[in-house]
């Protein structure tokens, strides 16, 4: 398995696109690695970009877009609405898959003593890659911004983790970088319907985990009131996990609230800005869109469309697709610009346009594709994609009750069958190109050669390997469908009673799923040398195969009942 990290760093250009496209072009020399989104920014004059590879790769595309942006960028000529101190601010490492934080911590340390060695830029290391306390903050390190840093480097206090603090005439034109490995962090705008940064500030400091300094009789111009230590007295915000300032955007012609969610699991997008709406209603002032800057995760956009959802007491068990246009629309996130969900969900550009997949054919390139030549697709991707058709019937037949009228009371009750249905049916359109996948790689196994004594070994081993791979995915074909006819029971007996017969087709599906993927597997066993294991899993799948058969019995026997024989 790949280990796969993010980096996401950001630039002090958001105006010259030729600057910004030769950091980018630097950052793509590396192979290996795939260059997700490039936001630039004008107010900000900063440009965030996003790029995910292996450890090694995102090292080496990270210092050639250092280095690049150190020749290109003039830190003493740069001026924008964002807190900044370097050519390259900030350059977070983040894990994506099969990569712990231990080890992304040592990758950016790895990286900030390159930078430091051969570029002689001053590196801070920060959050998770932290050496110190009181450098895990990013605000710390880049406290005083470009301004402040010829005093504070040469301090023995601040001075770098690596890299030069002496300030010569290559760092007056580069500053200063923050290399960091950082929990997934969400870079996220509130648009707000005044033009005052102050207000927006108030706001920013209503809801920010560090909140405002408190003052003498609480008010604005009050003395600061202080602790025994000498320290401000601070009254906390309402969200943890949370940084925000707000500020004016001339482009857009409206002031901001500008939040940093550094851990979504604690406060998520949609709690940020429902918070944010309340803080302003109380203020007199009014939320009318949000915006992304970067990526976001799926996840993080299906929670709060199915946060919405349930607000609005409809059901969540709607395709993915729907989940996230409630999200956009609920968030306002088309305001200002056009949201693209496969442009800017992480997942999705990851993935790309994957024309290969049979799921993504159309109903009739994927008939077509069954009845060519080609041996692939064949019963198995059938068999998952009819037991897929089955248990979308079952998730229609539960959305529709909960939005029968009359029946407002229940649509939480819908709502949970019809993320059941969803479940089966997601998992068994996997299962559509998985069977495919299992097939050739039983073909590749087989094509292997076998002149040598040990050439014939290693084909047995793969062939076994891939034949027992080719067992499993219709198993748990059969698995999947099987269970999806709960969603078709339930519906049959308590579901909206003008759509009991699609349930009884539901049912129809799922067996016959379970009865093809059934055969599948007894045809893969044929070539399986573990016997121990051929009777454990024909057990099994006999036991499945007689199962479904009574349930469906039952379903239709509920049907016919309410429809008439």
């Amino acid at each position: 398995m790949k280990k796969i990290i993010e980096c996401v760093p950001n630039f002090s250009e958001g105006n010259d696109l030729g600057i910004i496209k030769e950091i980018t072009n630097a950052i793509e020399s590396i192979q290996g690695i795939n260059l997700l989104d490039v936001d630039p920014g004008k107010a900000t004059n900063r440009t965030v970009v996003t790029f995910v590879g292996e450890p090694e790769q995102v090292i080496e595309a990270a210092f050639c877009g250092i280095k690049k942006a150190a020749e290109l960028i003039d830190m003493s000529c740069h001026s924008g609405e964002h807190p900044r101190f370097g050519a390259t601010d900030v350059c977070p490492f983040v894990p994506v898959a099969n990569v712990s934080m231990e080890e992304v911590v040592e990758y950016a340390r790895k990286l900030a003593e390159k930078v430091g060695k051969e570029l002689g830029i001053p590196v801070f290391c920060y959050e998770f890659a932290a050496f110190k306390e009181e450098r895990k903050s990013l605000a710390n390190c880049r406290s005083g911004e470009y301004e402040a840093l010829k005093e504070r480097i040469s301090s023995e206090y601040w001075k770098p983790d690596f890299g030069t603090n002496d300030w010569n005439e290559q760092v007056a034109k580069s500053g200063a970088t923050a290399i960091g490995a950082r929990n997934f962090l969400v870079a996220y705008n509130i648009n707000l319907n005044t033009t005052s940064t102050r207000r927006a500030n108030a706001i920013a400091f209503d809801i920010r985990e560090a909140g405002r300094v408190k003052r003498e009789g609480d008010s604005i111009s009050g003395k600061i009131l202080t602790n025994k230590n000498g320290e401000p007295v601070r009254i906390p915000g309402t969200l943890k996990k949370t940084r925000a300032i707000g500020w004016y955007i001339k482009e857009y012609g409206i002031a901001q609230i500008s939040i940093n969610l550094t851990d979504i699991t604690v406060t998520s997008v949609h709690a940020a800005f429902d918070e944010v709406c309340e803080k302003a209603r109380l203020r007199g002032i009014r939320v009318t869109g949000s915006e992304l800057v970067g990526l976001i995760p799926l996840k993080a956009m299906l929670d709060a469309g199915k946060y919405f959802l349930k607000k609005q007491q409809r059901s969540s068990g709607i395709s993915d697709a729907e989940i996230i246009k409630i999200a956009i629309k609920s968030l306002g996130l088309d305001e200002l610009s056009s949201f693209d969900p496969k442009k800017k969900i992480i997942e999705f550009v990851i993935e790309g346009n994957n024309d290969s997949k049979l799921v993504d054919q159309t109903l009739a390139q994927f008939a077509e594709e069954t009845a060519s030549e080609s041996p692939a697709p064949g019963g198995g991707s059938i068999s998952a994609y009819v037991g897929a058709l089955g248990s979308a019937l079952g998730t229609m037949v539960a959305n529709l009750s909960a939005h029968k009228r009359g029946w407002d009371d229940r649509w939480e009750e819908f709502s949970d069958w019809a993320e059941k249905g969803k479940y089966y049916n997601s998992s068994l359109l996997n299962c559509v190109d998985e069977d495919t996948d299992a097939f050739n790689q039983i073909m590749a196994a087989f094509g292997l050669p076998k002149t040598t004594e040990e050439e014939k070994i290693e084909r047995k081993i793969a062939i076994q390997s891939a034949t027992k791979n080719a067992i499993e995915v219709p198993l748990k074909v059969m698995q999947l469908a099987h269970d999806s006819l709960q969603v078709m029971m339930a519906m049959a007996e308590s579901g909206n009673p003008n759509s009991v017969s699609d349930a009884g087709v539901g049912a129809l599906c799922a067996r016959t799923a379970v009865e093809g993927a059934y055969l599948n597997v007894k045809i893969n066993a044929a070539g399986f040398d573990d016997k121990k294991y051929l009777i454990k899993t024909l057990n099994k799948a006999g036991s499945l195969a007689g199962s479904a058969k009574e349930k469906e019995k039952l379903i239709l026997e509920i049907v016919h009942g309410k429809i008439g024989d």
